[in-house]
């Protein structure tokens, strides 16, 4: 089995440290193929903030709601098309801290912390934080064309990074190995679908899922990292050929693409 995984490149080498120990004698030992080095990845700020806010937002919904009963930051967050149309715009994406129950914030957390960390360290903390506003809004987007019903919850962004992850993913598949790139690409597109059966069922905003989608697709198409190795052997390293210019231009394409797409669903709801 190799064990480089495109989804982790930052945290594993082509070959583990201990399966290239050999334990014969040094007349008797392989030549060691040579290692591609990575520095260790930066703490994933931006995911554990982004985290942290989530869980105190829904500590408030749960005070207010015990208090006042209403759930007040729900009240004045979540997507509600007549509210939007009305100039209300920032519940476009203010919904991505808002969450429904303890199981609902519980699997979005839990899906953040797997996708997170490792995609905040192959886009870098600002760029990460870009895909995951981008996928949150786009979601919102999606979820006001297509639906009236109210709607809150990450899983629009959550998406953003799912799309993401295999175009990341597809764009490196010769820096990660062929093989290797399909099968994670093969497993990320059965949780893409799985998941979009899944939200088929009825309260659950698939809409809102299919324009995260897109729009982490989008970004990380047009500004996600595209890696090489560097360097003479034995210290190679991996480095981002995208320059800071094309990932400005990424996000002002997707941001901008939905945001048309926003305008027309005021309209439309305004007629």
């Amino acid at each position: 089995m190799n064990n480089q995984h495109p989804e982790d490149y930052s945290y594993s080498d082509p070959g583990d440290s201990e399966s290239n120990v050999s334990w014969a004698s040094p007349h008797q030992q392989k030549p060691v193929p040579p290692q591609v080095s990575k520095p260790r990845p930066p703490l994933p700020l931006v995911t554990y903030t982004l985290m942290g806010l989530a869980i105190a937002v829904y500590l408030l919904q749960m005070l207010t709601q015990s208090v006042f009963g209403v759930d007040v930051p729900a009240q004045l967050g979540m997507k509600i098309n007549q509210l939007i149309a009305q100039g209300e715009v920032w519940r476009l994406i203010t919904p991505v801290l808002l969450h429904g129950s303890i199981i609902h914030i519980a699997f979005n957390m839990y899906a953040l912390y797997l996708f997170g960390p490792r995609l905040e360290s192959s886009f870098g903390r600002w760029r990460f934080l870009a895909l995951y506003l981008i996928g949150g809004f786009a979601g919102n987007v999606f979820s006001m064309m297509f639906t009236d019903a109210a709607s809150l919850g990450s899983s629009t962004a959550i998406f953003g990074l799912l799309g993401a992850q295999g175009v990341f993913i597809y764009h490196n598949r010769k820096i990660f190995g062929e093989q290797v790139s399909k099968a994670s690409l093969s497993r990320i597109i059965q949780v893409a679908v799985i998941n979009l059966i899944i939200g088929l069922s009825p309260g659950i905003d698939n809409w809102g899922h299919i324009g995260g989608l897109l729009g982490g697709i989008i970004f990380t198409w047009l500004g996600g990292p595209l890696l090489e190795v560097q360097g003479i052997h034995p210290h190679h390293h991996l480095v981002d050929r995208r320059e800071t210019a094309q990932i400005i231009q990424a996000g002002v394409v997707a941001a901008g693409f939905f945001l048309l797409l926003a305008i027309g669903a005021v309209v439309l709801v305004n007629r």
